[in-house]
């Protein structure tokens, strides 16, 4: 099966962050994420974030990606002051020579762009609509639909790719229950609203019900293999302390 390439935004929610819990008051939240390679397990890099909740929304943040020897390797920065689940987001992968993001948001329109040593930049205006996310904001779209998931319910969305220049019709149900470092969790699965999900492989999230935490990935990663040109293929798990093979050079929370 191919991958997701059109999801290389998420991580992602993810990733950027999907790991944000509900919380009320405002709060800088500081946490990292751990990816490996989903086929061969081999560890590949970390995600630092450096996060703003006010009155239990994600509002602005940023995130900085390091290679397991502890290079930087990207950065990406995000708001969502213009909408609640489409944020003005760029992320830059210096490494590779490739950039994406949105760069503005209104009621009518999103202008996206992407830029890359072989085509230079493109930019295009792509229409809003109803129940649409974008990048991270996938993240709290999910969270804004948690009970309609846990109860089993189908609940369709587009998804606007900065990487494509475009918005694809997606759904998003459960597929079953599990456990994640002793706590109950629910399995949720990305795909394509159309014949597309038979060519691809979707995109697999285990969440917190309760915290609305995203605890896991599995899918198509926003960071490219210098070697391949490709985005990996990944699992991240954001667990609450370093898993035992994690890089001792971790970086810094503070």
């Amino acid at each position: 099966m191919k991958r997701l390439q059109i999801l290389a935004a998420l991580p992602l929610l993810c990733a950027s962050t999907l790991a944000l819990p509900a919380v009320a008051a405002p709060e800088t939240m500081k946490f990292l994420g751990y990816a490996y390679d989903l086929k061969s397990g081999k560890y590949l890099y970390t995600e630092a974030y450096d996060e703003q909740v006010e009155g239990g929304h994600w509002e602005r943040g940023s995130t900085k990606y390091y290679s397991a020897d502890g290079k930087k390797i990207g950065e990406k920065s995000v708001d969502f002051s213009a909408d609640p689940f489409v944020p003005v987001y760029r992320l830059d992968l210096p490494g590779v020579g490739y950039s994406e993001g949105i760069s503005r948001v209104s009621a009518d329109g999103i202008d996206m762009f992407k830029e890359s040593r072989e085509k230079g930049r493109q930019s295009a205006t792509i229409k809003k609509s109803q129940q649409m996310a974008a990048d991270a904001g996938f993240h709290a779209f999910i969270v804004a639909n948690m009970a309609d998931l846990v109860a089993g319910k189908t609940v369709p969305f587009k998804f606007g790719v900065a990487g494509q220049l475009d918005s694809y019709n997606f759904r998003a149900r459960k597929i079953g229950d599990t456990e994640f470092e002793g706590r109950p969790a629910i399995r949720l699965q990305i795909e394509p609203d159309s014949l597309l999900r038979f060519a691809v492989d979707p995109l697999v999230l285990t969440y917190d019900p309760a915290s609305k935490r995203l605890l896991e990935y599995r899918g198509v990663s926003n960071v490219i293999n210098p070697t391949t040109g490709k985005a990996y293929n990944v699992r991240i798990v954001y667990t609450s302390k370093p898993p035992d093979d994690a890089p001792k050079n971790l970086p810094p929370l503070d």
